[in-house]
């Protein structure tokens, strides 16, 4: 049996709209398995996969069902943790070709956590009512497509019928014209910001007649997310994590930051990894009024109207060295990290508005205090600008070294 489009909504309120969607994709050549994952009312019976059935794959550790639940936000959630691990499943064994739900806040809030654990590349669409707004809660680093609904999804009127049969044939193209992602090449993932793009650009060029298929990046919280799921689907095969600038917004409250799990990914897979400390020197914030008043009398530089850059200071870069340091000594792979003496971004150079060898001094030297340096992991200095091209060819060195360590049976 070929795999299906599973379209998904709460059938006890949107059963009709669902049927519809289903409808279309159908007439579009398309074969479909109906999921209801309705919370409240009579279950439908016109779903293929009724929730009962997803509400049977609720984690082992959680008691009672799903639909017992009284509060609406507890069995939302509830049911979708087994969703989530419903669609795994179903995909695992073949069976799913793409992923359309339909949604309000709650519809929303329960289906694209499912999507997201899906791979890069599987079709998945989401109809919702709060399309429109933000919509990182919902995305997060995947590629859900969001399609605002226009109307609430509440009856089938002019409106909605034409939303959800453009929905239908979206999925639809995607589905019968699907590319897979093939890897011809080792794809490497690369870190990047704009004021370290010469060194990413020089690494890149260095490495692609090498027969690598580089992945660039941009550091800004969603960006190293984005990064470590492909680590974590095995997509990626090897990593210049080159701007590590995420980590400083986390740790002092910029708009950019990493989550607590940084790093996570590649030191579970165990794939070769060289890391730099790119625009460490730096915390990113909004426009200028939206600073904290606590940073009132910080050095700062306006980026643009949008962007106000902070520098970090010799406490925060302390603090830095020990919070990599500590992730480098759980590496069980082959590990370097580079420090550029002489400059960690465009800004931070002689004559430039961020330049402070003391503050990048307390990085280097805390890093160094705190990680157990073996062959394996090792911490390398050079005279360099991270924007040097020679810096950047030490990079490729350095990824060289630590992917044939790598392929060592020892």
């Amino acid at each position: 049996m070929s795999p299906s489009v599973y379209a998904i909504a709460t059938m006890d309120t949107k059963g009709r709209e669902l049927l519809y969607t289903a409808d279309r994709l159908q007439s579009a050549g398309v074969s479909v398995v109906i999921v209801d994952v309705g919370t409240r009312n009579d279950p439908d019976d016109e779903a293929d996969v009724s929730r009962q059935t997803v509400a049977s794959f609720q984690p082992e550790d959680e008691t009672g069902s799903s639909l017992d639940r009284e509060e609406r936000g507890a069995a939302i959630s509830s049911l979708s943790r087994a969703l989530t691990r419903f669609l795994v499943a179903e995909h695992k064994a073949g069976k799913v070709a793409g992923v359309i739900g339909l949604g309000g806040s709650g519809g929303t809030a329960l289906i694209t956590p499912a999507m997201r654990a899906l791979p890069v590349g599987l079709p998945k669409l989401m109809v919702s009512t709060v399309a429109s707004g933000d919509t990182s809660p919902y995305v997060g680093c995947t590629d859900i497509c969001m399609m605002y609904s226009v109307v609430d999804v509440a009856g089938l009127n002019t409106v909605l019928r034409t939303v959800l049969a453009n929905a239908a044939h979206a999925m639809a193209g995607m589905v019968k014209d699907a590319v897979a992602i093939e890897v011809e090449r080792p794809a490497l993932g690369l870190t990047m910001f704009g004021l370290t793009t010469p060194c990413v650009t020089e690494a890149r060029e260095e490495l692609e007649p090498l027969g690598y298929d580089s992945l660039v990046f941009h550091a800004t919280g969603t960006g190293g997310r984005a990064m470590e799921q492909l680590v974590a689907s095995g997509l990626i095969q090897g990593l210049l994590d080159v701007t590590t600038t995420e980590v400083a917004d986390f740790l002092v409250g910029g708009v950019f930051p990493c989550t607590t799990d940084r790093f996570e990914a590649q030191i579970a897979a165990r794939i070769p990894c060289v890391m730099s400390l790119g625009a460490l020197d730096m915390v990113n914030f909004g426009a200028r009024a939206t600073v904290p008043e606590k940073y009132r009398d910080r050095l700062f530089h306006q980026h643009n109207e949008q962007v106000t850059l902070m520098r970090t200071t010799v406490d925060e870069n302390r603090r830095f060295g020990r919070w990599i340091g500590e992730k480098l000594n759980r590496w069980r792979s082959p590990v370097s990290l580079l420090i550029p003496e002489r400059g960690l971004s465009g800004l931070d150079a002689p004559g430039k508005p961020f330049h402070d060898p003391e503050a990048d001094a307390a990085l280097f030297n805390e890093l160094e205090a705190t990680v157990h340096q073996t062959a394996d992991r090792t911490i390398r200095r050079f005279p360099l600008h991270i924007n040097d091209p020679q810096f950047a060819r030490q990079l490729v060195r350095a990824y060289l070294e630590r992917a044939a360590l790598g392929r060592d049976p020892k």
